[in-house]
């Protein structure tokens, strides 16, 4: 059982994990141990909230297919244990960053006191500018 928050839990028969060969550089231990994993999620399948999936589907998240499935590719670490975990965590990274709600961003003017503010200080600037020049006799 993977928990994302705590209403919201993905069973573990829904997720596909499977071990792979690492690519890269390594040695002689890379081609004869499988470390990396290779996990699926199937959003369309999953028990997630519908909210959950159609936000997931709409991502314009390159790990996600047109069919709606999650591959993660985990072979950062040496040993499968921590890439398995590392999979985990950047899946439940994907699906909380659907459940994040940004605020609508609304257009707003300035004040008029900052209006005045601005135009002081440009006048204030243009008038040390304007005694920079060369004195006249």
């Amino acid at each position: 059982m993977l928990e994302i928050s705590n209403h919201v839990f993905i069973p573990d028969n829904e997720i596909d994990i499977s071990a792979i060969r690492a690519q890269g550089a390594g040695g002689q231990n890379v081609n004869k141990v499988s470390s990396a994993i290779h996990l699926r999620f199937d959003i369309n399948a999953s028990s997630l909230p519908e909210l959950y999936k159609q936000r997931l589907l709409s991502l314009r998240d390159k790990r996600i297919t047109k069919e709606g499935v999650i591959i993660i590719k985990a072979q950062t670490f040496r040993t499968q244990e921590k890439n398995r975990t590392d999979a985990f965590e950047r899946l439940i990274e994907i699906i909380k960053q659907v459940t994040v709600i940004n605020k609508v961003r609304r257009a707003t003017k300035p004040t008029r006191g900052s209006k005045r503010r601005r135009m002081d200080n440009k006048a204030r600037r243009s008038k040390t500018k304007a005694l920079r020049g060369r004195v006249s006799e």
